[in-house]
């Protein structure tokens, strides 16, 4: 179990880094394009506006994802921090796999608001891209970030330490005397 979890996190940390640095790069240079393009030619590249939309859309799910991985999403941690090692464990616990069953949910549910939107035959007004495929993009961050705290959860069930994520360990055992 432990090396088909490790797979699917190696595999989807992969596909999350290609999206976000593929995604900055690409609105870096269309941004600098379009600059350009106004200042130096009066023109400005008619799709510009929303083919950086669209990657920020990649940007924001994806690195929510990636996020998650690193242990680095938003906590509120006034109050956790003043607990000890077993309140803090069965807190984590609970917040992992309650955030991971909704993520899975709503990536489940964002499913068929992208198949809605696929049979509708949107397009996107500038480019004329079907807008489906940039919004197939949220069930897979949502997906992913679910699958994290789904893997966060077991980690913390099955290990003494107390994992913020599969690769982030808030404490060690050794330290807190567990």
């Amino acid at each position: 179990m432990k090396k088909i979890l490790l797979w699917l996190s190696n595999g989807s940390e992969l596909i999350e880094k290609f999206v976000i640095t593929f995604s900055i790069l690409l609105i870096m240079l269309n941004s600098t394009a379009n600059a350009i393009g106004r200042y130096a030619f009066d023109k400005s590249l008619f799709f510009s506006e929303e083919l950086n939309q669209f990657l920020i859309v990649g940007v924001t799910f994806v690195g929510f994802a990636y996020a998650v991985r690193k242990g680095r999403n938003i906590r509120m941690t006034a109050l956790y921090d003043t607990f000890g090692y077993t309140a803090k464990k069965t807190i984590l616990t609970m917040i992992s796999i309650i955030t991971g069953a909704i993520l899975i949910y709503l990536a489940y549910k964002s499913v068929f608001y992208v198949i809605e939107i696929k049979d509708i035959n949107r397009l996107s007004p500038a480019m004329q891209f079907p807008v489906y495929i940039i919004y197939s993009i949220i069930p897979l961050g949502l997906g992913i970030a679910g699958l994290q705290y789904l893997i966060t959860f077991l980690m913390n069930i099955t290990h003494k330490e107390i994992y913020l994520s599969h690769e982030v360990i808030e404490f060690r055992s050794e330290n807190i005397g567990v």
